[in-house]
């Protein structure tokens, strides 16, 4: 029975165990809740993930009414590999937050935040699980509604701007792809996705569904942070409290990422997405201005989250470039890139949370000679530093030699050398921190800092180790990959 319902565990078991938190009050009761609701999603997660390999798509009808008078949850193989991110992104980032959360927030608000974080935890698992156009929307919104908050719990005012600049273009990302929504079921009297996809070829040449297409496109972009509309991000990120930007640049724009795939393949479908609408030609020259424009930013940045920030942008960039080759091999370099990307940003704003910790900074000048008083933390750096490089027997080398090879095989040689370039401009801004940690003489003050605790030190080793693993041995996760590429696009795109 327990089996049967994961797929609705996986989203109950967060929403039903957020507002305990605030009754909890006491913030060490608090993460110790959040903590193993985090354990249990992860563990639903691996369960989802193993039936769906081993038994193929999981159809499951909330409260037993059928499809599509009933609310769907459906997970396929891409599905899986995203829920399995999520969750466990969340169960690694939690152990680290008790010690980092009681030192950027107020004490008072604590309770406040890992209700949030539960809330933003359940929206995120939503989104992937679903199969209705509206519930998805829902969960959206559930997510963006609790970021918005987490991020103004950051420790200066500047954090409160932050988040009202989210909100607002959250809010703008959020109408517009509600309306689009809304003329998808005008045109089909539906919600369901598949059900969507059966019924749209009939009306796909109307000026309406042209219509709700690109209000669902820029709306999902502006979720996700496509360049030019990644405005909201690089401030988000920067002054958001360490946990939530570890979490949020590991989940919350993958998120995005999925939902846009959903749509081009699930509900429009390739030929109408791609050769009607020429999604391909506009989201390669957005994905190749983002590379390059994000990387030249970062390149000159002086706050290291900021720095990471921009960099999230351009690594965006690498996976809606995949998507833009459409083939099945550019969706699976994607979906790769998804997988390695979330756990190398999150190893690296979890490390600069450390320096936070004991610097109260993460600015250039004030790391200078970091690294002979926090050495494990700044290995950790370099480390996360040469996979999102893209050297090899790293997560990032294996991104971006798929990226690579989609493109050779779809003719597009340039694309390689951007990428090629991009990574030396990634070598330029890693080397700068490396330079200030580790070849820069340490200021008088410097000499009180000491190493990070051992709970903030092993998540971020973790995910260093799943990077390093991944690089020498990629099978799984490509394996699931390229499962996953096959289920968004079938085997009309080879």
């Amino acid at each position: 029975m327990l089996l049967a319902n994961l797929p609705a565990l996986q989203v109950v078991i967060p929403l039903v165990s957020a507002p305990l938190c605030l009754l909890l009050r006491n913030p060490r009761h608090a993460w110790a809740w959040s903590s193993l609701v985090s354990a249990a999603v992860l563990a639903v997660a691996v369960m989802l993930a193993h039936r769906v390999y081993t038994e193929g798509t999981i159809s499951y009808a909330i409260g037993a009414w059928a499809t599509p008078w009933g609310i769907e949850y459906r997970i396929d193989m891409a599905g899986a590999m995203m829920v399995l991110i999520i969750a466990a992104i969340s169960a690694v980032v939690m152990p680290y937050a008790r010690r980092s959360i009681l030192h950027e927030i107020e004490y008072k608000k604590i309770a406040l935040f890992y209700t949030c974080y539960l809330l933003c935890l359940t929206g995120l698992l939503g989104i992937i699980v679903t199969g209705d156009t509206f519930n998805l929307f829902v969960f959206l919104e559930i997510s963006s509604l609790s970021s918005y908050v987490l991020i103004s719990l950051g420790s200066t005012r500047r954090a409160l701007t932050a988040a009202f600049q989210y909100l607002v273009m959250g809010t703008i990302g959020a109408t517009f792809i509600l309306i689009g929504v809304g003329l998808l079921y005008m045109m089909t009297g539906t919600l369901n996705m598949v059900d969507i996809a059966e019924r749209l070829p009939a009306v796909t040449d109307t000026r309406t569904i042209r219509v709700a297409f690109a209000f669902v496109t820029v709306g999902v972009s502006i979720k996700l942070a496509l360049f030019p509309l990644h405005i909201w991000l690089p401030n988000a990120y920067t002054f958001a409290p360490s946990v939530v930007s570890a979490f949020m640049a590991a989940t919350a724009t993958k998120a995005g990422v999925y939902v846009l795939l959903r749509f081009f393949f699930t509900v429009f479908g390739s030929q109408f997405s791609f050769a009607a609408m020429h999604v391909s030609e506009i989201f390669m020259l957005l994905a190749i201005a983002a590379i390059l424009v994000a990387s030249l930013v970062a390149v000159f940045e002086n706050n290291v989250k900021r720095m990471l920030a921009y960099s999230s942008v351009a690594q965006i960039g690498y996976t809606i470039l995949g998507i833009s080759l459409a083939s099945a091999a550019g969706v699976s370099a994607s979906m790769i890139q998804l997988f390695n990307h979330a756990m190398i940003k999150g190893a690296l704003f979890l490390a600069l949370g450390c320096v936070f910790l004991r610097l109260g900074s993460v600015t250039l000048k004030d790391m200078h000679g970091l690294a002979r008083h926090m050495p494990w933390t700044m290995a950790a750096f370099v480390a996360g530093g040469l996979s999102l490089i893209g050297v090899p027997l790293t997560a990032g080398f294996i991104s971006k030699w798929y990226l690579i090879s989609a493109a050779l095989t779809a003719g597009y040689w340039p694309l390689a050398v951007l990428v090629l370039i991009s990574s030396l401009l990634a070598l330029v801004y890693i080397w700068r921190v490396v330079e200030a940690a580790y070849f820069n003489v340490p200021g008088a003050s410097m000499d009180k800092i000491k190493e990070a605790p051992a709970s903030m030190l092993i998540p971020v080793w973790l995910l260093i180790g799943v990077n390093l693993y991944v690089g020498i041995d990629a099978n799984l996760v490509v394996s699931m990959a390229q499962q996953a590429a096959d289920a968004l696009i079938g085997q009309v795109l080879q």
